[in-house]
């Protein structure tokens, strides 16, 4: 196991200590870190992989000071960069020429990146690319920008950041707000009387029930009209309106008239008769759908009866 022998940093406590633990192992040169990592990817050397490891901590602790803002514990970012490194070192390849140091960097932000995004908030903060890149850029671009309040972004400013990490500028206030607060309970009360919680008042921007029925009603109702209304036309009529007028790529009039063996003005003509027609026969239908429903209606006591 290559963490074997690895100082462990157990609690913020001890991080002084722990520093002065790292610092007592040296720092190899190129030589020595080329036949170390030689030899730990050629015969699986573990003490080889230790000295690799141990001689990198100091690496993973400054990177790790890097993201104590977030307010998580330092002792957990130093140890999510440690598993980290000890990735790098499994993946290391010598032979390419470069140092561990520049290889190790990428592999130890990408696993403390991970974890603040997964413990900042019980709320996914970000979970794309673009997200993780605003989420983790907004408060150093809002410092050079002279921002250090926690309020809304302004305008300005959420623009000029969102066109610096090609972002959309809702992403940016979206994304201030959210780490502008900290998370808390639905169920936290918020009246004096100790009887309303923070969920009773939130408000559900859906349709009600009413609304989604009632426009699922009209659009039935509007497909049946329409059925009705296509049976009037005649079928090249049809055909036509259908082509032009509801595919979800309509056929150009000069695809129509080829097809038909006639002009693309007197598609145009067939066309706008079809329709007049159907408009004619959806508003016959619609009022005499109201006059069957006006009948249907109960008639209001006559006064005195």
């Amino acid at each position: 196991m290559l963490n074997s022998r690895v100082p462990v940093l157990a609690s913020e406590s001890g991080l002084s200590a722990y520093m002065a633990d790292i610092k007592k192992f040296p720092v190899l040169d190129v030589q020595e870190e080329y036949m170390l990592a030689r030899r730990f990817a050629e015969h699986d050397d573990v003490e080889a992989a230790h000295k690799l490891v141990t001689s990198h901590l100091r690496l993973v602790a400054k990177i790790a000071m890097g993201y104590r803002f977030y307010g998580l514990p330092v002792s957990d970012l130093i140890s999510e960069g440690n598993v980290g490194l000890m990735r790098a070192v499994k993946k290391f390849e010598p032979e390419r020429g470069f140092r561990l140091a520049t290889y190790a960097m990428w592999w130890i932000k990408a696993a403390i990146n991970e974890y603040v995004l997964n413990s900042w908030s019980l709320v996914k903060v970000g979970t794309v690319a673009a997200q993780k890149k605003l989420f983790f850029n907004l408060r150093k671009l809002k410092a050079r920008l002279g921002l250090y309040d926690e309020g809304d972004i302004p305008q300005d400013a959420a623009e000029t950041i969102a066109k610096r990490l090609a972002v959309t500028t809702n992403d940016v206030i979206e994304m201030n707000r959210r780490l502008s607060r900290s998370d808390s309970s639905l169920n936290q009360f918020v009246a004096e009387d100790g009887d309303t919680e923070r969920q009773d008042l939130l408000v559900d921007d859906k349709p009600d029930q009413e609304t989604v029925l009632g426009d699922r009603e009209d659009r039935a109702l509007g497909s049946k009209l329409l059925k009705q209304a296509m049976s009037e036309l005649t079928p090249r009529e049809r055909r036509i309106i259908e082509e032009r007028r509801l595919a979800d790529e309509p056929r150009t009039l000069e695809e129509i008239g080829e097809e038909y063996g006639i002009s693309r003005e007197r598609v145009r003509q067939i066309e706008n008769r079809a329709f007049a027609k159907l408009q004619r026969a959806v508003l016959q239908a619609a009022k005499s759908l109201e006059a069957t429903a006006a009948k249907a209606l109960p008639r209001p006591a006559l006064a005195g009866a």
